[in-house]
């Protein structure tokens, strides 16, 4: 019998590739948001080290989600090329690699940024390792339960700089949870195959397409509100609002035109590429907006 691990050599690129740094500079973009926006000013050397604590925490709750799943990886285009899957890397490595990181990581963050945040980022680690990861072959509200720690790391950005939780910290969460959720649930109806395959739950494959092309609508009509209030708590200018409105208007009137037009695969990509043109243009207008009025 061949023996495969002495054939595997671990790469750099293969245990970056396990923090999954396309979702991770979301992350920091998000975080650097929330520092931005709160009142006071950490030193510059204490906010670069709460910016790496806080892709350290997210990259390790990766690494072993990656490790976690290894198995139904490879069932799904998207995931089927990463190193455990593929078979690049033995899983003890990665095991090893996502420990190292969250012992490295969340103690830095509590050292830094202090218990509230440090404390955040436990919450968030916790959460997606061991509530949603095992959740997700379970039950379609796995979607629910991941997007609290995906939405944490505004509110860490926040905290860091305050100590404190604030509406504005809040509301940034509460953007960041309600952003997810269609998020989440258009890759789940243009990968609807692939989700069968690897006996991943989603909300199409257990209530169908009618309810989730439904839902997608009612999380943007929740969505549109809790981003306008951060004007509402002046937190944020005119500016933000309007980019708020023009942006939120587009992600609800593509929403709602699938649910009447009974969407299709290629609409939910379109969905799901709206909502990270979305994200990206909503935190860019508040810092231009903060920029303006500082």
């Amino acid at each position: 019998m061949q023996s495969l691990p002495a054939t595997r050599t671990t790469s750099p690129a293969d245990l970056l590739s396990l923090t999954k740094p396309r979702l991770s500079s979301l992350v920091l973009l998000t975080t650097a948001g929330g520092m931005y926006l709160a009142p006071g000013q950490l030193p510059a050397s204490a906010a670069f080290l709460v910016m790496l604590a806080t892709a350290g925490t997210v990259g390790a709750a990766n690494a072993l989600n990656c490790f976690a799943e290894r198995d139904s990886d490879r069932f799904m285009q998207r995931t089927a090329v990463r190193p455990l899957p593929a078979g690049r890397m033995d899983p003890k490595v990665a095991l090893g690699f996502g420990v190292a990181l969250a012992l490295l990581s969340i103690p830095t963050l509590f050292a830094v940024a202090g218990p509230l945040t440090g404390g955040l980022g436990l919450l968030a680690f916790l959460s997606y390792v061991f509530a949603y990861t095992p959740l997700k072959a379970r039950s379609h509200h796995a979607m629910l339960v991941g997007a609290v720690p995906g939405a944490l790391p505004p509110l860490m950005g926040w905290t860091a700089q305050t100590g404190t939780l604030d509406a504005p910290g809040l509301l940034l969460f509460g953007i960041l949870f309600f952003w997810q959720l269609p998020h989440f649930i258009a890759i789940a109806l243009f990968r609807k195959e692939e989700y069968l395959a690897a006996g991943l739950k989603s909300v199409p494959l257990q209530r169908g397409e009618d309810a989730a092309r439904l839902q997608v609508v009612l999380y943007l009509l929740a969505l549109l509100p809790t981003s306008f209030a951060l004007y509402a708590v002046h937190a944020a200018g005119l500016l933000y609002l309007v980019a708020a409105l023009v942006l939120g208007g587009a992600f609800l009137a593509h929403g709602a035109w699938g649910l009447w037009k009974k969407g299709d695969a290629a609409w939910a990509r379109q969905l799901f590429f709206l909502s990270l043109v979305y994200l990206s243009g909503l935190f860019l207008a508040l810092w231009l907006d903060a920029s303006l009025r500082s």
